[in-house]
């Protein structure tokens, strides 16, 4: 048996949202709130609660056999060009509401899809349009994601002149069987040159993203792939679990076949390759930021986006199928392209659903999204709301103790590695009963 297995059964990858990112569930979020994020809008903002932007470009050159985000693989440069009009747009709409109070975003994050799928000019112009409306000169933060056969050295040279402090390179793994297996669209060669370029252009944090578990992925694959990484150097890594949502091709896949078990590692497989991975970039001098992140300089890279978000920030959230968070209400835009732009070409804004999450809810979200970082202030949350988390969840917390999963030592909770490798699956036992065991998304 593989030094890297457990020795207890396995648990095999099933159908279904692992990943938290969000509380309450997506679920339960509602047409019929969507007037309680309007009132949101027409209140003046807490002074003390940062403003982000995020950007959703849903485009790609392929779609991965994994992904579950809204993306597109079939627009032209006029619908493109449509998409990012009406992207301005809905900044417009948004820049002068009571909710924005004159605030400057703090961090800026381009996600998708492929951001880097758009050309040097369209990016010039999309950025162009967007500091116009909202200036993002003091951010401390802004991020880009990209997928490495996307990138030039002109087109990273763009992407740098925007202000981007952080490159995040989405390259899952490094061969390019496992890749073409997964629908990856770059190759090997493509993320060394991709690398080389963005080293030139001297980005203040390259970060580059690895996944556990892929199709066809082996042990001796993710050993590869982690010295590979270490090799690189980059200032930080991003280490995925795999999982197979509802709406993927994987699970399509399973659903034709009449399968339940998803053809991708189990669970203790991911969860110990995760570990081998950490012990190995610890080795090399990184330390562990998060149960995904590791890091070269703790003292130097943060995460401005996950920790503002994580501690109930505002996020204007753009683009179709985004989620935001404006005083204290989330909500969501609509998930079909020509909706989106439809809605606003019209000049209404198009979010389709919304929740306002009750104070105990919003306690419960920041609780369980910063276990996530593996050790969190209890003074904090009593700080912020009144309430002790060692009363307020002390059945929860008692049953990890017992089980070796979690110390409190004074002000400070922690959670150990064992438990850190599975914290997603933990969380469940923090939320609300309602709320347990319901579809995520």
């Amino acid at each position: 048996m593989s030094d890297l297995v457990a020795t207890t059964p396995a648990a095999p990858t099933t159908v279904g949202n692992c990943f938290v990112s969000n509380y309450p569930p997506f679920s339960f979020w509602k047409p019929e709130c969507v007037g309680e994020v309007e009132a949101a809008m027409a209140r003046e903002p807490d002074p003390d609660t940062t403003l982000g932007v995020y950007l959703h470009i849903p485009f790609c050159r392929k779609r991965c056999h994994f992904c579950y985000y809204r993306v597109y693989t079939d627009k032209n440069a006029a619908a493109i060009k449509g998409y990012l009009d009406a992207s301005l747009t809905e900044l417009e709409l948004y820049a002068n509401k009571p909710f924005m109070g004159g605030r400057k975003p703090e961090f800026v994050y381009f996600g998708g899809g492929t951001p880097s799928y758009l050309s040097a000019d369209q990016l010039r112009y999309l950025a162009d349009g967007m500091k116009a409306l909202l200036p993002w000169d003091e951010a401390r933060e802004v991020t880009f994601e990209c997928e490495p056969g996307t990138l030039t050295a002109i087109k990273l040279r763009a992407i740098r002149d925007l202000g981007v402090t952080r490159l995040s390179l989405g390259v899952e793994n490094f061969d390019d069987q496992v890749l073409k297996a997964n629908g990856r669209a770059h190759r090997g060669r493509e993320i060394d040159r991709a690398y080389e370029f963005a080293r030139d252009i001297d980005f203040p944090q390259i970060n580059i993203d690895l996944m556990a578990g892929m199709l066809e992925e082996t042990e001796a694959n993710w050993k590869a792939c982690v010295s590979k990484a270490i090799e690189m150097a980059p200032d930080s890594v991003t280490i995925y679990q795999m999982e197979v949502p509802y709406n993927t091709t994987i699970y399509q896949r399973m659903k034709d076949e009449g399968r339940q078990v998803a053809p991708v590692a189990d669970w203790d497989t991911k969860r110990h390759w995760v570990d081998y991975a950490f012990n190995e970039f610890q080795a090399a001098g990184y330390a562990i930021a998060s149960a995904y992140t590791v890091v070269k300089n703790k003292a130097k890279t943060r995460f401005v986006y996950r920790d503002e978000l994580w501690a109930g920030a505002d996020l204007l959230s753009l683009g179709v199928a985004s989620f935001g968070h404006i005083g204290g209400v989330h909500y969501q835009n609509h998930h079909n392209f020509d909706p989106y732009v439809e809605q606003l070409e019209s000049g209404r804004l198009p979010i389709c659903r919304a929740l306002t999450p009750t104070k105990d809810e919003r306690l419960i979200r920041e609780f369980i999204l910063q276990l996530k970082l593996g050790s969190l202030s209890l003074r904090y949350f009593e700080d912020k709301y009144g309430e002790n988390p060692r009363v307020r969840f002390a059945d929860a917390l008692e049953r990890l103790r017992e089980r070796g999963c979690l110390v409190v030592k004074d002000d400070t909770l922690t959670v150990n590695r064992d438990a850190l490798l599975q914290v997603d699956r933990l969380l469940q036992k923090f939320f609300l009963p309602e709320h347990c065991n319901a579809r995520y998304a």
